[in-house]
């Protein structure tokens, strides 16, 4: 592309006569095109152009910065009806689809491009889709936690997160997150985790579990009742009371049976970026240095 400069920061064309036709109507076929119209002379122009420059950078990947230089090209800037500096105006396949006149805030500037941008999370949560539809919810964990940790009011990458949650065993913190679900959110996919939550629960009433919690809850010093009720929890999809049984075992005696390993295997089993992961094992690292 005439004088376009890709640099580490940023992907920045200055505007002519000669490569018009290309940037704007054939680059912001795949591009968004922010064009800049500026001039030595105007002020307001350098506060904003740093501005403009940065987002670039950002979005080089979805964005190009197309600078007009209204004195030195003024034939471009004519075809424009630019009428005052500094203006910015958005193209989009060959056709202007926003833009402002001024200086704007750095924050208004990026909610005019999130309309027409990809978001920053759309990637992971797109690959971690994927994997849950292949039924993995193990790897797809921790990249749709990267999408919630980037926006955590994506609703979407909320909803995948809470399926991941339940389908890795941390249903306590799958209903948590449930609940935080606004009305207004609140679709197919809220009734349907919601059903998924009630039959975990339910899968942790089987009657060998509630007889080992009867057997706990008689003989609370009972180590083993307490890691047999833990396997039986594990099995059942509810890692976290597992894990936190384990612990209360570990912390009366570190050595005691199969304890010690068994929590380990249960942390390890646990998705990357579950935060019961980062927890217990920082709990069980606290018992043994």
């Amino acid at each position: 592309m005439d004088n376009l400069v890709a640099t580490n920061t940023a992907t920045v064309v200055d505007i002519t006569v000669e490569n018009f036709q290309q940037v704007i109507l054939q680059d912001s076929q795949e591009k968004l095109v922010m064009i800049d119209f500026w001039a030595d002379w105007c002020e307001p122009c350098k506060d904003l152009m740093p501005i403009l420059e940065k987002l670039a950078g950002e979005y080089s990947e979805h964005m190009i910065l197309a600078k007009v230089d209204c004195d030195a090209q003024q034939e471009v800037a004519g075809q424009f009806g630019i009428r005052s500096l500094p203006t910015v105006m958005l193209v989009k396949d060959g056709q202007p689809v926003d833009g402002f006149a001024g200086v704007q805030p750095e924050a208004q500037i990026r909610e005019m491009l999130a309309k027409y941008l990809p978001n920053p999370e759309d990637d992971a949560l797109q690959e971690a889709a994927q994997l849950a539809a292949a039924g993995d919810y193990q790897a797809a964990f921790p990249i749709v936690k990267q999408a919630v940790d980037i926006n955590p009011d994506n609703i979407d990458a909320k909803y995948l997160y809470i399926d991941c949650l339940i389908e890795t065993g941390s249903v306590s913190q799958a209903k948590e997150q449930l609940a935080t679900i606004k009305l207004v959110d609140q679709d197919s996919r809220y009734q349907a985790l919601n059903g998924k939550i009630e039959l975990a629960e339910q899968a942790a009433e089987t009657p060998e579990i509630k007889q080992l919690q009867e057997a706990v809850a008689n003989e609370p010093d009972n180590l083993q009742y307490k890691i047999d009720l833990a396997v039986q929890l594990q099995q059942a999809h509810k890692a976290d009371e597992a894990l936190e049984l384990l612990y209360t075992v570990l912390k009366k005696d570190l050595n005691f049976g199969d304890a010690r390993k068994l929590m380990l295997d249960m942390v390890n089993a646990l998705a990357d970026g579950d935060p019961l992961k980062s927890e217990y094992r920082r709990k069980v690292y606290g018992l043994l240095y």
